[in-house]
């Protein structure tokens, strides 16, 4: 018989294990921009780019999608926000430029300022 207290440890692991899985305790956020504006924009394409990224082994991200930010001439956007670091929000951001977010600003800590808002 399984004790109530062995329940709740078991229970708990559980829940721990969901949340790291999840990126939710990552360093580094990345928000892509998916009104349906910036979905007919391109950014379905951005957000497959930051995915497979971490597919193939990004890791220490929690990746998910934001709503309108009032910006349509500036968009996809997205938005990379670092623990203990200024938010840093990226405009007109297509595939070829989120393949460089992912190599310049999540791998090696870059910001490329000519394409932030």
């Amino acid at each position: 018989m399984v004790s109530p207290i062995d329940m709740i440890k078991k229970k708990r692991a559980e829940a721990v294990s969901r949340i790291v899985s999840k990126g939710y305790l990552s360093t580094k956020r990345v928000y892509v921009g998916m009104a349906t504006c910036e979905i007919a924009a391109g950014s379905k394409e951005v957000m497959a780019v930051f995915k497979d990224a971490m597919a193939k082994g990004l890791t220490d991200v929690y990746l998910s999608q934001k709503g309108c930010a009032g910006r349509c001439n500036l968009e996809p956007t997205v938005e990379v926000v670092e623990e203990g670091k200024i938010p840093v929000k990226y405009g007109k951001v297509t595939p070829e430029r989120a393949r460089e977010i992912v190599d310049r600003h999540l791998k090696k800590g870059e910001v490329i300022r000519e394409w932030t808002i």
